[in-house]
């Protein structure tokens, strides 16, 4: 019986870029408004986060914003995050703390989906951070640019406590990690059984939209351009949905995100 009993979507920053970004060699010069969402799920056994977003300060301060958004390296310059889209606050409109997650689940290192550990830490939140082997390895070997090298670290410069995880894993009683590498080396993503409806499929980054898993389309970033992996993986998850009933999130399709519950009503 699965554990998992409530779950939702927290849209934590939009941003506006290339649609190529998200499909590979298709959508050039079409420019898209993407969510970048972190999930929240609740389950009989604690809370657990899947992604985090991306770090606050460094979209808010504008000496930080520079030296990590500059052009030359980020064409499209940051994301666009308001204080009310930080994690901490969506979790108090829900009556929570930042001590309330219990369990931090980590798709892949990219500074959209890891960088929001730091603003996690800094409002007293200790929760056991799940990442997987091979993605913690490319990004400590420069293998992946996408990767902010201080997200890495606590404040204090202390490398951060991960508990790596190697291939697939129940993560609690009805919410399962499966492999999707492409996108990233390591990249992970989550199936939720809930007690009603049918369970969940986040694909993460292995399907930006929903272009992507009808299409089977790569998304344009790809760990060491292995194409043929990350189409692989988006046949894995639909394969997979198709043997669980799942219904298979696209990560960062609007027009999607816009079709779901409005926070904080929660998908039960």
């Amino acid at each position: 019986m699965t554990s998992a009993t409530r779950l939702w979507p927290l849209l934590t920053a939009t941003h506006r870029y290339d649609k190529s970004i998200s499909t590979r060699h298709r959508g050039e010069g079409q420019m898209i408004d993407a969510p970048i969402l972190a999930y929240l799920i609740e389950t009989r056994n604690g809370r657990i986060l899947y992604d985090v977003g991306c770090d606050h300060r460094k979209i808010a301060d504008p000496i930080l914003r520079a030296r990590h958004y500059d052009p030359e390296t980020f064409i499209f310059g940051a994301p666009e995050m308001s204080e009310d889209q930080r994690i901490p606050y969506h979790l108090a409109r829900l009556g929570l703390t930042p001590q309330d997650v219990d369990l931090i689940f980590i798709g892949h290192l990219h500074f959209d989906h890891a960088g929001g550990l730091r603003d996690l830490r800094r409002c007293g939140c200790g929760a056991e951070i799940h990442l997987q082997h091979d993605e913690l390895a490319a990004a400590k070997a420069g293998d992946d640019p996408v990767v902010f090298a201080d997200e890495l670290l606590d404040e204090d410069g202390t490398p951060l406590q991960f508990r790596l995880q190697r291939g697939e894993y129940a993560v609690a009683p009805g919410v399962q990690a499966v492999t999707t590498p492409g996108h990233t080396a390591g990249h992970m993503s989550l199936w939720v059984e809930l007690p009603q409806g049918r369970p969940i499929l986040l694909a993460g980054d292995a399907a930006d939209l929903q272009e992507n898993i009808d299409d089977e389309i790569a998304p344009g970033g790809l760990w060491q351009n292995q194409e043929q992996l990350a189409v692989e993986s988006i046949r894995k998850l639909k394969a997979l949905a198709r043997d669980t009933d799942a219904w298979l999130w696209p990560n960062h399709d609007m027009a999607f995100y816009r079709n779901l519950p409005v926070f904080p009503i929660p998908i039960t």
